[in-house]
């Protein structure tokens, strides 16, 4: 029992770590995108915006990398913990899970959408005021 719970500690560990790369990942992309709706403004440039929108993409693509990520680790979680056997190899492998979560599914997750999505329709917003 006690290498199971171990074993356990450690992908928790990992889908923590993917968390917070994820959470780090949405403020760089307001702080970047902000600074550059800022310079559209201040240069009334249409380039400054169309950066921001890949900058956007960009960090988009990347935050849904992360979030497939943690959604396979918390799988593979749940398939240890419910594990009839208390002796555990320490896998960390979730090839068993790849089809099940995608990065494009993640990309379009209610969470992502509303946020990178609102950021697009920002982006939209400010290019009709332009």
């Amino acid at each position: 029992m006690e290498t199971k719970l171990k074993h356990l500690e450690f992908i928790q560990s990992t889908i923590n770590r993917m968390a917070g790369n994820s959470f780090l990942l949405k403020g760089w992309a307001v702080t970047l995108v902000g600074a550059l709706f800022a310079l559209t403004f201040k240069e009334v440039d249409p380039l400054y915006l169309l950066i921001s929108l890949v900058v956007l993409v960009l960090f988009w693509r990347l935050d849904s990398y992360y979030l497939s990520r943690e959604r396979l680790f918390i799988k593979l979680y749940e398939r240890v913990s419910t594990s009839e056997s208390d002796s555990t190899d320490f896998s960390m492998s979730t090839k068993p899970f790849e089809k099940e979560v995608t990065v494009g599914g993640c990309a379009f997750s209610e969470t992502m959408r509303l946020f990178y999505g609102g950021l697009a329709a920002a982006h939209i917003i400010i290019f009709i005021l332009i």
